[in-house]
């Protein structure tokens, strides 16, 4: 059973290099204690189920917050407060074309892709935009500079 722990801590802390959430962090040294427990009481399992679940619960509930804040303040960059007070009003890049509801696209902002889509013309590739709402996770987006974008149907690109 210690083989079995090890290697979920190991894969748990794989998946935590790639998101960087400080979740999975914790389950893995939970995974990891209760390997821990497994060399001592190799067939205690429900002593090994238990301590992997309360060191798990208790690191994400008392030392995650702590941990993300460190992280986050020293990573520098952009932090978006909150999807109403963070996000709105943030300069984004269309990684693809972005259209109406029915044809979404994608944009980075914050250094992460985000679904989006615009109420205007459709938006090109590599285009600089503005989050002008939030719909759930998908980002409303107006183009930063209009004269750059075609009208469709040979309108002429004024707004009414």
């Amino acid at each position: 059973m210690v083989f079995a722990w090890m290697l979920l801590f190991v894969v748990l802390i794989l998946l935590e290099l790639h998101h960087l959430a400080f979740y999975a962090l914790f389950v893995a040294i939970g995974a990891f204690a209760a390997g821990i427990v497994a060399l001592v009481a190799p067939d205690a399992y429900v002593l090994q189920a238990i301590v992997a679940t309360a060191v798990s619960i208790a690191g994400v509930i008392l030392i995650r917050p702590y941990v993300s804040n460190v992280y986050h303040r020293h990573r520098g960059g952009h932090v978006a407060i909150g999807v109403h007070g963070g996000l709105v009003g943030q300069q984004a890049v269309t990684l693809d074309e972005v259209g109406d509801q029915h044809q979404i696209g994608h944009v980075r902002l914050a250094g992460e892709r985000w679904l989006a889509f615009t109420d205007g013309p459709k938006i090109e590739a590599g285009r600089s935009v503005y989050v002008s709402a939030v719909r759930g996770t998908t980002l409303e987006v107006w183009p930063v500079d209009l004269k750059s974008i075609e009208a469709p149907d040979g309108a002429d690109g004024r707004l009414s």
